[in-house]
Order: C-alpha cells, then structure tokens, then sequence
C-alpha cells in the first residue's frame, strides 16, 4: 500500500498544472455529481422495483381470481350434470335388456345431457366411468371403468371429499385440464363408484395467461407437487430469451414457492441472471400462479439511465478539460517560456534568455519577476563558469610547467662525450658504452622539440637506460618487446614509459637476482592502444597495492605532486588523464613474490593525441 501511495504521489508531482487543475475540479464537482446521480439512480431502482413487485402482485391475483371464476364454470357445470337423475339412473341399469328404452335414452336423457356439454365453450368433453357389466358404449360421454386408470383413483377423491382437479389429466392430459367428481349411487349393488370426469384445454381454460406474450412479467402455473410440469405460453418473449435455461429458472422458482408466505417476492439465481417471481397459491388445484421478471429486464431503464449519467459526465469533463486547458494556457504561458529557456539552459544554451517584454520602469506580475531573476541568475553563471575555466586552465598549465622543470640534466652531454673518448683510447669498452647509453638519456630528456614522439623513440630510450643501469650497478636486466610493425610509428607522449621503467629497477629486483622487463604493445578494437610493462620481480605489498589502485581511481583534477623517487605512477597517470580523457591513464596489477603489471591506455586516433 505504501509502495503505491508512493508511486501515486510521485505521478502527481511530475504532472503538469493543467492536468492537476484538472484533477481538482474532477473530485469537487463531477465525482459529487456522479456520486448523487448514481444516488438518485439506485432510489430509482428501488422504487422501480417495489412497483414491479406490486404490478406484479396485482396480476397473479387477477388471473387467480380468473381461474378461480373459470373453476366455478365447470363445478356449476358439474352439478347440472348430476341433476339429471334420469341419466344417472339409466347409464347404472340394464342398457341392453331393452332397445326401445336405449332409443328414448337417446332422445330425452343423453340429449339433455349433450346441451349442458355444449351450452358451456370451455368445456371439451364430460365423461362418465360407470362399473356396470351391462353399459352400453356407443356415446363418448359413457365408458365403462374398466377404461379408467387408474382403477383406485377414486379413492384419491373420496379422501379430498369428492372432486379434485388435475392441471394434466390422468389420462392423455399433456394439454388437458380434468375436473374428477364421484357419483354415489343408493345401494351397493356396485364395487366401485362411478367417476365423472370434465376435460378443457389449456388454451381455454388458461386463456388469459398463454394469450400474453409480451411484458415484464411471465407467467406461468405450476403443479405444487410436481416441479417438472408447467403450463405457460412458449411465445412468451420471456421463454423465448431464456430458451434453454427456462427449464432451470421455472425449478429454481419452484423450490422457494410456499402456500404460507405468498406475499414475498421470491429472489433466485440461474446462471449469472437474477430473477424475481410473485405467486399466489390455488388449493384446488394443488397449483401456483407464478409471475418472473428478469432482474435485468426491470432495470434496463436505469441501465439506460447510468450510461446517460456516465456519457452526460464524460462531456462535462471534457468541456472542463477543455476550459482548463484555455484557462491555464493563457496563465502559464508566459511560464512556458521559462521552462523552454531551462530545457535549452540544460542542453548548454546559457544565452537562452527570456524575453519578458518589459519596459526598463516596469516590474511585471510574479511570473516576470521569476523571469527577470532567471536572466540575472544565468548571466552570474556564466560569469563564474568563464572564472573557474579560467583558473583551471592557469592550474593546469602551472601543473605542466612543474613537471618539465622536474626532468634536468646533471651532467653535461659535451663532458660526457669527452670521457666516452677517453675510454676509448683507453680501451675501455665497457665504460664507453656506458657514458654512450648515459649520453642518448641525457639527449632524449634534453631534446623537446614536441610534446609526442613515436614510440621506437621511445622504446630505444628505454633500452638505453636500461643498458646504463646495468653499468651503474652491475645488474643483469633483461629487456625484451613484442609489438606489431605499424605501431612503431606511432606518436606517443615523450617520458611516458620511462618512469614506470624506473620503479622496476629501483624497487622490483631483490638482492643478486636478476629481473626480465617484457613490453607488450597491441590495438583493441581501433579504439584504445595499450602498452604493457611486466616484470617478473618482487611485486608489491597488497596493502601499498590498494593504496596505488585507490590512487589511479582519484581525481585526476587533484594537484600532481612529485614523490622521493621522482615521477611516480599517479603523476604519469593524472598527466595521461589530464590530457586524453578518462578512458585514459595507467592501471597496475601485482601479485607479492611473483610480478608486476603495469598497462598504459592510449587514444588510437592520432589526429586526437596531444602531448604533455
């Protein structure tokens, strides 16, 4: 958490005014207003779905009252039926004993009862299930019970006290509504009662309910012990977007339905989709009238309404992003100009003055004051970087001139030339080879004709010295080169090789042991030519080691002071440094007892190669 308020903060401070500004109006006017909009939204919702419910309510209480009425059709239907006793009687007789009393049957009972069938619409067929070996069945409206099923069903009636309705009848009852009703007869001279059945379509008797196709609310009757069988309109525009899912939500809706609490809305969930549903329980039909409502049907409207806040918010914000840009536009742009003059001031333009537009009288507002001061400010800079370029210069060439004055001759090439002839005369070869080697030193240190040589020039010199040590002290060092042809040529700074030579000699051989000074010249990458001075003497003490590699980190700008012994490895690194760069200088490596190595870093470039 910390680690993001951090990131938040630092994002804030590296943004622009204008887009800070813009921030700040953001938060004290449009998140308020989306927050009250989105306040006044969710009222919306509860209300609207408050008067869904009650819509809702209001229609399965209509269409139970009208199933109810439709109910009392067929009961009242049923009651006339078994007024006519005449018929009752005659269908519980002898039917095949006489055929002229079958014919008036025919023309006075059964056409009594075929007007009741047809003088009511709703009903399809009224049937009577008589257990009377002697029936005959040559209408439609009687059958003997052996045809009914199932054969104990009546005594399902019995114990609801006579007449029970099935959504689905018994038999063949896909789309077919049964009203059941026992006929007791006087006497027991039959085993089972007779059962007289009236059948109506689901499209009559539920006329209302699968008339609707549109409309937030579907409705739809279901059997109160049977939560797989439902009657409703197919054509619905609710079943028709559920489509294989209705089976599902019809289930799920029928696991909450209580006869003891219809007055509470029923909340369920079926797939990623909320559902509402209202009922009413119809005890004589053992079934419930259930109205569902997608919870994202009913909302649609403040849906609507959030995206209209949403997009009426976005263009209030961008017509504020646009205001504030003009309005911070014309009141920093005057700072504009500061910070394009600091851009340039970074890149070295220390001319990048800013213009201000005043007169010599006028003071200007805040911003020309920060102007003016910034003009004044980078005049003093410029003035101090001229001072400190200027001093190190003087530094620099005071530093250089130091160091000439510290290689001098202290003996006169002529007295040496004179004493080498003696020698000769003499016949001393030995000395006058020496007072040779002492003389060509004394010649090359003495001659400073330019600042660079090449660097056979300087390879020979070394040679000679070298030779005139083993004179002096009787010593047997041996020096050796490896390089290639072309670098011979090469321009070098002039002394550059020997100081390191000299640290060899004085402090890398042991008492009576000879010591080899191999020198190893190469390219890399035609950037960089390094020389390499080993020697394979008494190397140097790790604690004097790390102080010199400490010492060639440093600065190079620090002043060169000479040591006891001379020109010391700092003094020809800073020198190389001071001159050629940082990528420049001298870089030693040593391990005590085994060797010694020094590397020299050279710019390759000629044309970039000064001297001292």
């Amino acid at each position: 958490m910390m680690v993001l308020l951090k990131k938040m903060r630092k994002i804030y401070r590296n943004s622009r005014i204008t887009q800070k500004l813009f921030l700040a109006f953001s938060i004290l006017i449009a998140v308020p207003a989306i927050i009250v909009s989105f306040l006044f939204i969710r009222i919306q919702e509860n209300q609207l779905y408050r008067d869904a419910m009650a819509n809702g309510s209001s229609h399965v209480t209509k269409i139970n009252e009208k199933l109810r009425s439709k109910m009392n059709i067929i009961e009242n239907a049923s009651s006339t039926a078994l007024t006519q006793k005449a018929f009752i009687d005659y269908i519980h007789s002898n039917m095949r004993s006489d055929g002229l009393g079958l014919v008036k049957f025919r023309q006075n009972q059964y056409e009594q009862m075929h007007n009741i069938i047809q003088s009511n619409e709703m009903i399809s067929q009224l049937s009577f299930y008589v257990d009377n070996p002697n029936l005959h069945e040559i209408w439609p409206e009687i059958y003997q019970y052996d045809r009914f099923s199932p054969q104990d069903y009546w005594e399902t009636l019995r114990d609801e006290g006579g007449a029970a309705y099935r959504i689905f009848a018994l038999q063949d009852g896909e789309h077919t509504l049964s009203y059941y009703r026992l006929v007791r007869l006087q006497g027991g001279q039959h085993k089972r009662p007779t059962i007289m059945e009236i059948r109506t379509s689901h499209s009559a008797f539920f006329s209302d309910l699968l008339e609707e196709t549109e409309g937030d609310f579907f409705s739809v009757v279901m059997e109160g012990t049977s939560p797989s069988r439902y009657v409703y309109n197919p054509q619905h525009a609710f079943a028709q977007t559920a489509g294989e899912n209705l089976d599902d939500i019809l289930a799920s809706v029928h696991r909450y339905l209580d006869p003891l609490d219809q007055d509470n809305p029923i909340q369920v969930k079926a797939g990623d989709h909320l559902y509402y549903a209202v009922y009413r329980y119809i005890s004589p039909l053992d079934a419930y009238v259930v109205d569902i409502a997608s919870h994202q049907a009913l909302m649609e409207g403040p849906r609507s309404w959030y995206a209209l806040v949403v997009t009426i918010t976005l263009c209030a914000l961008l017509l504020m992003m646009v205001l504030v840009s003009q309005m911070t536009h014309r009141l920093f742009r005057r700072l504009d100009s500061v910070l394009s003059s600091m851009r340039q001031v970074r890149k070295g333009q220390l001319d990048a003055k800013i213009d201000t537009g005043l007169e010599a009288y006028e003071t200007g507002d805040e911003i020309d004051e920060v102007a003016v001061t910034y003009n004044k400010m980078l005049d003093e800079i410029q003035s101090l970087m001229t001072q400190v370029v200027d001093k190190q210069l003087i530094a620099k060439n005071a530093q250089l001139h130091s160091l000439h004055s510290q290689i001098n001759s202290h003996f006169l090439y002529n007295a040496l030339e004179a004493i080498r002839m003696k020698a000769e005369i003499q016949q001393q070869a030995a000395i006058a080879d020496a007072v040779v080697s002492l003389g060509a030193l004394l010649r090359y240190s003495m001659k400073w004709n330019g600042d660079t040589v090449a660097l056979r020039e300087e390879l020979d010199n070394i040679q000679s010295y070298v030779q005139f040590i083993n004179f002096m002290e009787g010593s047997s060092f041996a020096l050796t080169a490896e390089f290639p042809q072309e670098v011979l040529r090469y321009a070098i700074p002039k002394m550059c090789m020997q100081p390191i030579v000299e640290n060899i000699i004085h402090h890398a051989a042991p008492q009576r042991k000879n010591v080899r000074i191999q020198i190893t010249v190469w390219v890399e990458q035609n950037h960089l030519l390094f020389i390499e001075i080993f020697d394979d003497g008494i190397g140097v003490n790790p604690d004097t080691l790390a102080a010199l590699q400490a010492a060639l980190k440093g600065d190079s700008d620090t002043p060169i002071v000479a040591g006891k012994n001379g020109l010391g490895l700092e003094n020809v690194h800073k020198r190389l440094q001071l001159h050629y760069g940082k990528d420049c200088g001298l870089w030693i490596d040593s391990v005590q007892g085994s060797y010694t190595c020094v590397t020299i870093r050279l710019p390759w470039e000629n044309v970039n190669l000064g001297g001292w």
